[in-house]
């Protein structure tokens, strides 16, 4: 029986809530890192490179993937698992899953693929899973990484339900928007579902970074699938979740009872913030919140290795006293930037551009406020744009998006592990 792996800590924006009659908003930080006796031994990889080669990939696109794709053969190590998968209106298996592969052959494959045909990413993702399937999943670090920059079309269903049973089996998934085509909020369900992550790659050039970087992150990882149960008391609502760090990301609330919350890469935290509606009880009540976490850890041989935590709150007359921590201010100021961020582009799908105007003008306040001068005066010359009638482009969307994403996680770049015991 192993013992303790991980640890966490909990803080709250509220310890003491006031019994003021009505519901209250509850923001929790939570942090994982792995223990201290941990033992930090790199898993071998089990890849899936699902690469779309629609037509729209053509030319530099498609170029700056194979030469992605090539970064990530040289790296492997012999014990590794890893296959290329293509898709535009039928997927082909380029490189099949094995380890210890000839990196010349694998290469030379990768040159022979062409662009052609539409967008069917369901048709990818399935042939991506069954490669990755053919491999002992539980000893080994398993990742589908797809590529694309396109919408799907009559089978998004389909491929949330197959990156949901991924999951399920311990296969994690990263979603690399390429241009300004594909629908974010798709790619972010799906990245959701397994704890994943989504990354906009605004030029072809930056896709050879941004790969490398994913490939940096799994290779550190200690304990992968990190599930929480969301069976919470009846006192307490999740309202929504969002991944602060290692990297940031939505994390989706879709009625199960599993939050998937990602990897714990060695030496690092990995952190998330929940905001929970909290019912209103008589002074004097203490109601406890019970979490219970579950991760996979191979160098322990550790499987659905589950940690309990327990967290009271107490109900008092009048208004409680003290100011909430820093550190969960700091992550839920920069959350509702990221929140009223996508309310301005949902208003804007929906026509409601009086309503984004003035969402926009209000966002450029709050980010000028808050010191973020360079994005405030981004946020005020779409909103110009927009009152002029001129409209914004997908680009200004995607780059907003991302950007206000990223200030939740520079919350916590700066608290290194070594800030505070956990």
């Amino acid at each position: 029986m192993p013992g303790k792996l991980l640890e966490v800590n909990i803080e709250a924006s509220r310890r003491e809530l006031g019994a003021i009659g009505s519901p209250q908003l509850l923001y929790l930080l939570v942090d994982i890192k792995p223990a201290s006796s941990a033992n930090l031994v790199r898993a071998p990889f089990n890849l899936s490179l699902v690469i779309d080669r629609s037509t729209s990939m053509r030319g530099r696109r498609l170029e700056n993937v194979l030469a992605a794709a090539t970064m990530i053969v040289e790296k492997l190590s012999p014990d590794d698992f890893f296959s290329v998968v293509t898709f535009s209106d039928r997927a082909s298996v380029v490189v099949g899953s094995s380890s210890q592969q000839d990196k010349a052959i694998i290469l030379n494959q990768l040159r022979k693929i062409e662009a052609s045909g539409g967008t069917e990413v369901f048709r990818g993702l399935e042939a991506g899973y069954r490669e990755l399937s053919r491999v002992p999943l539980k000893d080994h670090t398993n990742h589908l990484i797809l590529l694309t920059d396109g919408h799907t079309y009559g089978d998004s269903d389909a491929c949330l339900e197959i990156v949901r049973e991924g999951a399920s089996d311990g296969i994690s998934l990263s979603a690399f928007g390429i241009g300004t085509d594909w629908n974010g909020h798709f790619l972010d369900q799906l990245a959701a579902l397994s704890g994943g992550e989504t990354s906009y790659i605004a030029t072809p050039g930056m896709v050879v970074q941004a790969l490398q970087q994913c490939i940096q992150g799994l290779g550190s990882v200690y304990a992968r699938n990190i599930r929480l149960s969301t069976e919470f008391p009846s006192a307490f609502k999740l309202i929504a979740a969002f991944r602060v760090a290692p990297s940031a990301q939505p994390l989706g609330i879709n009625g199960n009872d599993l939050l998937h919350l990602g990897n714990v890469e060695g030496g690092a935290r990995l952190s998330f913030l929940m905001e929970l509606k909290a019912a209103s009880q008589e002074p004097g009540t203490k109601l406890g919140l019970d979490f219970e976490l579950m991760a996979d850890i191979p160098s322990e041989s550790a499987r659905n290795h589950r940690v309990r935590v327990h967290y009271d709150f107490d109900f008092v007359a009048g208004q409680p006293e003290g100011e909430p921590p820093k550190a969960v201010v700091a992550a839920v100021q920069a959350w509702n930037f990221h929140q009223m961020n996508d309310k301005v582009w949902n208003d804007i799908e929906n026509g409601n551009l009086k309503q984004a105007q003035t969402r926009m003008h209000l966002l450029t306040q709050r980010l000028t406020e808050a010191g973020h001068t360079k994005l405030a005066h981004q946020v005020h010359a779409e909103n110009e744009r927009l009152s002029a009638g001129t409209g914004v482009s997908a680009e200004s969307q995607k780059a907003l998006t991302f950007a206000t994403r990223s200030l939740v996680n520079q919350t916590v770049r700066l608290r290194t592990i070594e800030d505070e015991p956990l």
